[in-house]
């Protein structure tokens, strides 16, 4: 067997098999075996002994780089460029102009001051101000938004208006109608809702507005953190799983704000906070507990957290029984990418020698103590679904029924915002800008944010053609851009691989597996209203293809 190891490892260099570790089957000392790495070594030999073979692979690497390299320069220079165009267009107030010739930025100072006049129309932020309220990080939509449009201001829409004024009934109750048949108020909310819809930049915004207004805010930007990554260890005493290094970073961040408010609010429980493993370190001999001063502050208990590695995971969930008996100031609990909370995580428990049993998100003791909505505190969860758990159950365990919110895309209305927003912003051609050119982008897009932010930049190169539902393309010997759908629910068989079209645009496009299994190049979802003067379909936005597709259109406009 030794021998055959041997001559496999000389024979395939590339595939470096990890040493085996024995894992201990002790009761009290339980690791966690990541689902990657066997997967992952078995997908890396599998495409090493599937690679194609190169004509001239010196030559392919050396043109590759000096075309990466060409590519990074080009896109440098031409950001530099357009910086210098935006700069001085701050000195033309006239640019400033959104839909039917009202304001593109809101004159609002203060996100608790925005109305419903405030709609459709764009807030300005600070980056000092926004790495002073929320210093836990950004999420990864809003900083897309930033880098693209080269100016930290982001929309106001009514849903996020709504979501505030929700929060803001519960601590002023004043607001309520007199005849009491005002909005219904809810204290635990699941924002939902489709792929890139801003259900991750509407907390962020709520967080901030929640934070001016003086309120404690638990805020966890990347909630899937607390289930992938670090050292877990399986709790004896509880049964549950400890992520020593996750709890230390929650602490961490905390305390990084709201420090002020920590310091003045009272510990209500002293029994002493029990310790588990430490991260990489194991238990502490003949200690399984520390004890609380009297008189301490929150902020003395996370200090503990902070320093001990053993006690981390125990004082965040004394934490969350902390934060629940705080009746001085609001508290708010934010966790973004909820979802991740309800599926499996990437630990693995060996049940045997050869077998593991996956650890689901609810067993690690973090995520169980602040999984729960039923309850009296005030709680907002928002899915994301760019971390591909899947889709979920409506009735979720622990959360109130009436609870989940679906967040829209952008409406026209909206939509017309955006691209003047863009336009303003020199993200696209003011000679290509239309109101045809932009209804045609928003309908594509299917109101997707980032599809239309991604599309507009090419309106000038894009040209749609009205194509319902065939089985084959039409002429493509042009130079305009044009995109065909395949239909297999007709029955038309399979069509021939060599039809009549270019070669560019047949080696640009590959074929796509969509999460059902049906393999398709793009497939238009619904049609559009008659009265509408935009193509007769819209492409589904809830696609993967998409930076294929914008790197296509790139590549055909250069070319």
């Amino acid at each position: 067997m030794l021998r055959f190891l041997v001559r496999s490892s000389l024979k395939n260099p590339q595939w470096n098999p990890k040493p085996i570790i024995p894992i201990s089957q002790s009761p009290l000392h339980s690791h966690f075996s990541s689902k990657s790495g066997k997967s992952s070594a078995a997908k890396g030999f599998n495409k090493a002994n599937n690679k194609k073979p190169i004509k001239n692979p010196k030559n392919s690497g050396l043109d590759d780089s000096k075309t990466f390299v060409a590519d990074t320069r080009g896109s440098t220079d031409e950001r530099v460029l357009r910086a210098r165009r935006l700069a001085e267009d701050e000195n033309n107030p006239s640019l400033n102009v959104g839909p039917n010739g009202r304001p593109l930025f809101t004159d609002t100072s203060s996100l608790s001051q925005l109305t419903r006049k405030d709609t459709c129309s764009y807030f300005k932020f600070s980056e000092k101000e926004l790495n002073q309220m929320l210093p836990e990080g950004l999420p990864t939509g809003m900083v897309k938004e930033f880098e693209e449009s080269m100016r930290s201001a982001l929309l106001v829409r009514q849903s996020f208006l709504d979501l505030r004024n929700n929060f803001r009934r519960i601590v002023d109750p004043p607001l309520l109608s007199s005849d009491g048949k005002g909005p219904k108020v809810r204290k635990q909310i699941v924002l939902d809702g489709p792929v890139n819809c801003g259900k991750s930049i509407a907390l962020a915004m709520l967080v901030h507005w929640a934070r001016e207004e003086g309120w404690l805010v638990f805020y966890v930007p990347r909630g899937r953190e607390w289930t992938h990554g670090g050292f877990v260890y399986k709790n004896p005493i509880t049964g549950l799983w400890d992520t020593p290094l996750q709890a230390e970073n929650a602490l961490k961040d905390f305390v990084k704000y709201n420090e002020s408010h920590l310091k003045q609010l009272p510990c209500h429980i002293f029994d002493p906070v029990p310790l588990g493993e430490g991260a990489g370190i194991g238990l502490l001999k003949g200690v399984d507990s520390m004890p609380v001063p009297e008189n301490s502050t929150l902020y003395d208990l996370v200090q503990i957290g902070i320093k001990h590695t053993h006690a981390a995971v125990g004082v965040v969930v004394r934490l969350r029984k902390e934060l629940s008996l705080v009746k001085d100031i609001p508290v708010l609990f934010a966790i973004d990418q909820y979802n991740n909370w309800f599926t499996f995580s990437e630990y693995e428990e060996p049940v045997t020698m050869r077998s593991c049993r996956p650890v689901h998100a609810k067993e690690l003791a973090m995520v169980n103590a602040f999984r729960s909505m039923m309850h009296n505190s005030m709680m907002v969860g928002a899915f994301s679904h760019s971390t591909a758990v899947g889709k979920l159950r409506m009735d979720l365990p622990d959360v109130p029924v009436d609870a989940r919110v679906n967040l829209p895309r952008y409406n026209l209305d909206e939509a017309a915002a955006v691209c003047h927003y863009y336009l303003r912003q020199r993200l696209l051609p003011r000679e290509a800008f239309t109101e045809e050119s932009w209804k045609k982008i928003y309908y594509l897009s299917n109101g997707n944010g980032a599809e239309m932010r991604g599309l507009l930049p090419l309106m000038h190169t894009f040209c749609l053609f009205r194509i319902r539902k065939v089985n084959a393309f039409r002429s493509m010997m042009h130079n305009s851009t044009m995109v065909g759908a395949f239909s297999h629910s007709k029955e038309a068989g399979k069509i021939r691989d060599d039809l009549p079209l270019p070669d560019a645009i047949f080696c640009a496009w590959r074929s796509i597996v969509r999460g059902d299994g049906e393999e398709c190049i793009i497939l238009f979802k619904r049609k559009c209203s008659t009265n509408e003067k935009i193509p007769s379909c819209i492409a589904n936005a809830e696609r993967p293809w998409f930076d294929e597709f914008e790197h296509s259109l790139t590549q055909l406009r250069r070319a």
